[in-house]
């Protein structure tokens, strides 16, 4: 996130939008019930829509100062849209939206009291979900699962946008692909307490979704992105150089073999491919050493250039800044 504005308030409601024009106007009135009782601004992140949703969002800006629409040249995916609303926000509490009325919200003073009980994000969990089985929910439950299970954060639904943040949590967050759905992740990095609370899931009634079976790719591959970053960030030699040394290993032992049978099983060199596949296991292991230390180089270059630590620090107690 971008360094705070000078003006702030309570809440921020980011809403990304992608050919939701029978939805926006509905979704406002259900937003300004609920918003009235806080200190409030509603992000609108039109993202290259095609249809009416950039006028419709443009009317709402004129009438309400307090709605503020950003709208990308071109579709960029949800996870942009909302690291373009992250960067444009200035409230302590940040809420993400989906903005085609099936999340509900009614639910955002319960996601809001669970950051006043001292959580930094609350998560919504859609326990009765309005979708098909075999192409929404079952994927989801196998990814939920899978996603708890390798970053130790336990959600029962990563993908349900519906979530509530403090801001801290957020800060120097950078998303890509589509990896909006592990910013519990991310924000567990740093430390903070995670909570989730069931919210009501409403069926589409306008327009169709924008996600189908072909996400599972993306995601699996995104999940591969986040295990490396939490697990070997900091170290990329110990993966790198795990593996490396692994082929070595491998490589001996193919190497004794080899010896073997050259000496006490009666076969040559040529006569088997255990040379080859000694020397193949021996290359990989040195290629994957020599990688681990251009990314040990490039981690010490990432965080010695922009002065980025390496730590995060929740409070400090009789410090003046002195030596």
């Amino acid at each position: 996130m971008k360094k705070r504005p000078d003006h702030s308030r309570a809440l921020s409601i980011i809403v990304p939008i992608y050919n939701e024009e029978d939805n926006i106007k509905p979704l406002y009135d259900e937003l300004m019930q609920v918003c009235t009782s806080y200190d409030y601004e509603i992000i609108y992140v039109n993202d290259g829509s095609t249809d009416n949703s950039l006028a419709l969002l443009n009317e709402i800006a004129n009438q309400n100062p307090l709605c503020i629409v950003i709208n990308l040249r071109r579709n960029s995916g949800q996870t942009a849209a909302m690291m373009a609303g992250f960067d444009h926000c200035c409230g302590d509490a940040i809420v993400l939206l989906d903005g085609d009325l099936q999340n509900d919200p009614a639910d955002i003073p319960r996601l809001l009291e669970k950051l006043d009980e001292g959580f930094d994000l609350c998560s919504g969990w859609r326990q009765k979900r309005k979708d098909t089985w075999l192409t929404k929910k079952l994927p989801s439950m196998i990814a939920n699962k899978v996603i708890s299970k390798i970053s130790g954060v336990k959600l029962k639904d990563y993908g349900c946008t519906l979530k509530a943040y403090k801001r801290e949590v957020l800060a120097d967050v950078q998303l890509y692909g589509e990896m909006h759905r592990f910013l519990p992740i991310y924000a567990g990095w740093q430390g903070a307490k995670t909570t989730e609370i069931a919210v009501n899931h409403r069926a589409r009634i306008h327009g169709t979704s924008n996600y189908g079976l072909e996400r599972i790719g993306k995601v699996i591959l995104d999940l591969l992105v986040v295990t490396f970053l939490s697990g070997y960030s900091q170290k990329p030699i110990y993966l790198f150089g795990g593996f490396g040394l692994l082929n070595h290993f491998f490589a001996l032992i193919t190497f004794i073999v080899m010896i073997y049978f050259k000496f006490w099983g009666g076969k040559d060199f040529i006569a088997t491919p255990l040379p080859l596949v000694a020397t193949l296991f021996f290359l990989m292991g040195f290629i994957s050493i020599l990688l681990g230390l251009i990314a040990e180089l490039l981690i010490r270059t990432y965080h010695e250039s922009q002065n980025k630590p390496t730590y995060h620090v929740e409070s400090k107690q009789n410090f003046n800044g002195g030596d």
